[in-house]
């Protein structure tokens, strides 16, 4: 018995030394990267606190490409480059084209690594009651051409969003918004036709990058001028971003590279080839199943961050056979989940329940039971929408790699149901302007949102340009846009919480959207590349801004 319990006593000591020895080790390499210490001075230390040498020497190494340094050229390989492409904000649909964006401009607000909202050319945000928000624009930031920004800057940027012959992506987002108006020399006061506690979040949108304005209050949107960390010197619409360094940048700490070379590289092969070879530093979109090879790679490193992507295949309820919420249902219960988890992510992400509400969101609904691959009910359904023939499903590795084989499992599964699904596979280039939000039945992926209101007033509700699924009437979706309205408005965190719920369960039972996984962002980089402990999961590349947030080690 006394020896069972010095055991524990020295196994507590231990513990408690080594907690010392890990905070003492923290400290010293936080003073080695602020440059307070020297390499040498931090490895005697190391080693007078008894660490092996060798430990000590990479611990060093590990501290030291912590540290942010300026220069060299960042030669980063991203797919979903397409050849229609603007500079235009207002059309961006891509993750190339929102880091193209976020290289060159900033918005209001920005969401950091962690998820947490950092005010960005607004310098403080403040509201009362959720319908009045006032933001205190920063003093001395400057546009690209010497312009200085003004609040006259960010009312001619949200006018033409919001202008009634707008066609920009970000029109229904901001439709909540009843009035604009500069209050004194440095602030803008937004107007809410009703409180949302969500606002700030919506303004760190992509597409609401600010452009300045001419005196006349108009406005050159495909100038590629913007406050950013980098001026635009080439743009080839799904070809090539190169940026150089804006000597003027405001952000301290930030745009470390002396250039980035943004390559288009849609296919998933050419991209990781070109990251092998050397001839690109950073690439996004890599397969679960190529982990293992990039880890055996020792000059490259996989990258992973958790976050609210998505991929959906969304049903056009306008178009035939899709009005038949029967038919939508059989789609539902014929898709294994499991089988496409284990296949083609290798558990890399969780599992989807045809809405777009990731665990990693605030009012996730937990209590929704899981959908699961139902090959009996799903022939009921069907046989119950009274459809038969073939159902054509268009995908191409746009949306993310898999994407393919993930359709053809899906077809596998649906026969098993009596389903007769055909894959189309259609043209990379072009996919998100040709086929999305075109064909009533095609493979589609989402970065998700960090908040419910702006995941669904970005996809699902009646105002959204981005209504992928067409699903805008009848009394579910009347229903749906009336909870999220409400939401929006409902200061309450318990009765806020029921309303997402239930907005959750409606999507899922009478939508027009599958949704089978949400899917970890996975990158492959250099070694050569450093970067803060925590990556934004909130879009890829660490919140499509590594431009800015990385740096040679």
């Amino acid at each position: 018995m006394r020896v069972g319990r010095r055991a524990s006593f020295l196994a507590t000591v231990n513990k408690e030394e080594t907690v010392k020895k890990q905070q003492y080790l923290q400290q010293q390499a936080k003073l080695l990267t602020r440059g307070l210490i020297d390499r040498r001075k931090f490895v005697m230390g190391a080693l007078a606190a008894g660490v092996a040498l060798p430990t000590a020497l990479g611990l060093a190494q590990t501290a030291m490409a912590a540290t942010p340094k300026k220069g060299g050229r960042l030669r980063w390989g991203n797919s979903a480059a397409d050849s229609n492409d603007s500079l235009d904000p207002a059309t961006w649909l891509s993750s190339f084209m929102m880091a193209t964006g976020w290289l060159s401009a900033n918005g209001l607000t920005e969401v950091g690594p962690d998820g947490q909202l950092i005010p960005e050319l607004a310098e403080s945000i403040e509201s009362d009651d959720a319908k009045t928000w006032i933001f205190r624009l920063r003093k001395g930031v400057e546009f690209h051409n010497g312009k200085s920004l003004t609040p006259e800057d960010i009312q001619a940027n949200f006018a033409y969003h919001m202008a009634e012959d707008s066609t920009s992506a970000a029109k229904g987002l901001l439709s909540g918004i009843a009035d604009i108006r500069k209050d004194g020399d440095n602030n803008v006061v937004f107007e809410l036709a009703g409180a949302n506690a969500d606002f700030p979040f919506v303004l760190s949108d992509y597409h609401l990058v600010i452009r300045p304005s001419e005196a006349d209050g108009s406005l050159n949107m495909a100038s590629g001028l913007g406050t950013g960390g980098y001026v635009l010197q080439e743009f080839v619409p799904g070809v090539r971003t190169f940026a150089t360094r804006n000597p003027n940048y405001w952000k301290e700490g930030r745009a470390h590279f002396d250039e980035v070379e943004m390559i288009g590289l849609n296919d998933d092969v050419a991209r990781q080839t070109a990251l092998i070879n050397g001839d690109i530093d950073h690439m996004n979109g890599l397969a679960p199943s190529n982990i293992p090879l990039i880890d055996r790679i020792p000059n490259l490193d996989v990258v992973e961050a958790a976050g609210f992507a998505h991929t959906t295949i969304p049903m056009r309820v306008n178009a035939d056979p899709f009005g038949n919420n029967d038919l939508r249902m059989a789609l539902k219960l014929s898709i294994n989940r499991q089988e496409i988890m284990d296949k083609l992510l290798l558990g890399h992400g969780t599992l989807g329940n045809d809405h777009p509400i990731s665990p990693a969101h605030r009012y996730h609904n937990a209590d929704l039971p899981q959908r699961e691959f139902d090959p009996e009910l799903a022939a009921f359904h069907y046989k119950k929408s009274g459809h038969s023939g073939t159902i054509e499903l268009s995908t191409s590795e746009t949306p993310g790699p898999g994407s393919t084989d993930m359709a053809n499992l899906f077809a596998a599964s649906a026969a098993q149901a009596g389903i007769d699904i055909k894959v189309i596979k259609e043209p990379e280039d072009g996919y998100w302007s040709n086929v999305w939000n075109k064909k009533a039945f095609s493979v589609s992926a989402w970065s998700g949102r960090p908040t419910e209101d702006w995941m669904f007033s970005a996809a699902y509700t009646a105002d959204t340009e981005w209504n992928e699924t067409a699903w805008t009437s009848g009394a579910a979706a009347d229903r749906f846009n009336e909870v999220v309205v409400a939401a929006r408005s409902e200061l309450d965190d318990t009765q806020r919480r029921a309303m997402y719920y239930e907005a959750q369960q409606i999507i899922a039972d009478d939508g027009g959207a599958i949704v089978p996984i949400f899917t970890n962002n996975i990158h492959a980089s250099s070694t050569a590349l450093g970067h803060e402990e925590t990556i934004g999961g909130n879009w890829e590349n660490d919140g499509a801004r590594m431009g800015e947030r990385w740096w040679f080690a």
